[in-house]
């Protein structure tokens, strides 16, 4: 039996992992343009921008009643992906 409910919300997240998407994409081109200006490895990993950038999603997500754990952990999940990202594409 299918759950028309369930379907039409899952259609809805399929949609918005569309959006996702397209957002990473213009992430990845930014990281790229940052990438470029970095002269050595030891640049890419910026313990203090992560800590603010961290902060500023807690900060953020509590003003907009959003779980500050699930937005900490995607976001702690995506900087490594990018610094893991950074390092494969490092070209200096």
């Amino acid at each position: 039996m299918i759950n028309k409910k369930l379907e039409k919300i899952r259609k809805k997240l399929d949609n918005l992992d569309n959006h996702f998407l397209s957002l990473i994409k213009k992430r990845t081109l930014l990281v790229n343009q940052v990438l470029l200006t970095k002269k050595f490895k030891n640049q890419i990993i910026d313990n203090k921008r992560i800590k603010k950038i961290l902060l500023n999603i807690e900060l953020k997500s509590k003003k907009r009643n959003i779980d500050v754990k699930i937005t900490r952990h995607i976001w702690k999940a995506m900087i490594r992906a990018y610094i893991k990202y950074e390092f494969r594409n490092f070209k200096k």
